[in-house]
């Protein structure tokens, strides 16, 4: 619809919509910027809840304000200074009067996007350290039974099985038919491992599939793949393509091989060989054994003639004159030792005897005690006319009853003391 402008006297006059619409209808009817490419860093990147991304595409000269709305969303992630060429086409947003670049097409500038988003996507789990070396775990020494995850009618399949009965023919395979390539590849993988992973007896599992180019790999590289490979609970094996090709799906398996082939070649030792290394080892042992016996033949040889064993019984007359010759020295140190001691008894004794009442008593002295507490009486004060005492004699005692006590006096004299009775 054509606007046409107020008219006010001799001047056009213009609504701020109105000139914004015009100008719009004006970048819009331009060929050139109907489709154009833009090069320039990314600035001031935003990303609401809606999903659209609002950016600056920038150069030395100028800035260009650009929307990228969800449903035109990269397979990489766009980030602040990252260089990028973008397509669209130029327009007004009316509203803030301001002409911004819709982007409809988005890849890095010198750096394919498809790598970009692997690069990034390898930058994550790394950081999630799902390819750190300490989480791998060791490969089962012989399985007995392994799962492989590929395409039925791929050549990587036939290698496998090949290599895998010609090393050892008793190994049971499993194998979980997935697509190898394609859109629905990733979750065809998932569903396999996460199938083997629960298989009773399963030990091991290999993953892969024949050479291709980088697009036909490409399943290996999705984020579903890469994760389910890290949750499986057994080991994994991961074989995808030739030697130079790389997958993220290589990083994170527990163990790499360079082909379908030599993952077979790992994983199964040789039966022959095994049985040739078993004989080797047991003759080794055999070998090592008889040579064991022989040192110990020899020592036994070497004893055997020494005197000890040649003639015991020189020997034992030996020790027996030492131990004879001992018993006489202990004999008469133990005499010695008694006869001191029993002349230290007697000393010992005699002083003792002196020191002895029973002595004392036998020189005409007793003990005499109060009845009836039994206390001895030392002073003749100790007892009053009347008192029953005991008298204990150098042999024997005796009863009585007191009937005088004589009191020293104070003037050295003596002091009759109250007869018994009156």
């Amino acid at each position: 619809m054509k606007t046409e402008p107020f008219v006010v006297g001799d001047r056009r006059v213009w609504g701020v919509g109105e000139l914004s619409r015009y100008l719009k209808g004006l970048l819009a009817g331009d060929a050139v910027l109907r489709e154009v490419w833009v090069r320039g860093e990314i600035s001031n990147l935003r990303r609401p809840v809606s999903g659209h991304l609002y950016f600056t595409l920038k150069d030395k000269e100028a800035a260009l304000r650009a929307v990228l709305f969800r449903q035109h969303a990269p397979a990489f992630l766009p980030e602040d200074g990252l260089s990028v060429l973008a397509r669209g086409y130029v327009s007004l947003y009316e509203r803030d009067g301001v002409y911004q670049l819709y982007v409809e097409e988005l890849e890095p500038a010198g750096l394919g996007a498809t790598h970009l988003a692997l690069q990034q996507l390898k930058a994550k789990l790394e950081g999630e350290g799902l390819f750190d070396p300490a989480r791998k775990r060791p490969l089962p020494l012989r399985p007995r039974r392994a799962g492989i995850v590929t395409s039925l009618t791929g050549a990587a399949l036939r290698d496998i099985v090949s290599v895998a009965r010609r090393r050892d023919p008793g190994v049971n395979l499993v194998v979980a038919s997935v697509l190898v390539q394609g859109d629905e590849a990733p979750v065809s993988i998932v569903r396999a491992l996460t199938a083997l992973g629960r298989h009773p007896g399963v030990e091991v599992v290999v993953v892969g599939r024949g050479g291709g180019s980088v697009e036909e790999l490409w399943a290996f590289n999705d984020e579903r793949v890469v994760r389910a490979v890290a949750a499986c609970p057994v080991p994994v094996v991961a074989a995808v393509g030739h030697q130079t090709d790389f997958t993220l799906t290589d990083f994170v398996a527990d163990l790499r091989a360079a082909t379908p082939s030599a993952a077979a070649e790992i994983l199964f030792p040789d039966r022959r060989e095994l049985l040739a290394r078993v004989n080797n080892l047991s003759a080794r042992a055999t070998a090592a054994q008889g040579r064991v016996l022989e040192r110990v033949r020899m020592r036994l040889e070497y004893l055997a003639g020494r005197p000890l064993f040649a003639q015991p019984e020189r020997w034992l007359y030996d020790r027996q004159e030492t131990v004879d010759d001992l018993a006489r020295k202990l004999g008469a140190a133990f005499r010695q030792r008694t006869q001191g001691a029993a002349k230290d008894l007697e000393v010992l004794c005699g002083k003792l005897d002196s020191l002895s009442p029973l002595a004392v008593m036998g020189r005409g002295y007793a003990i005499c005690r109060r009845l009836p507490e039994g206390r001895v009486v030392r002073r003749a004060e100790d007892v009053t006319p009347g008192d029953v005492v005991l008298v204990d004699l150098f042999r024997g005692a005796f009863r009585g009853r007191v009937e005088e006590a004589w009191v020293p006096s104070a003037a050295g004299g003596e002091k009759k003391g109250t007869e018994a009775g009156g």
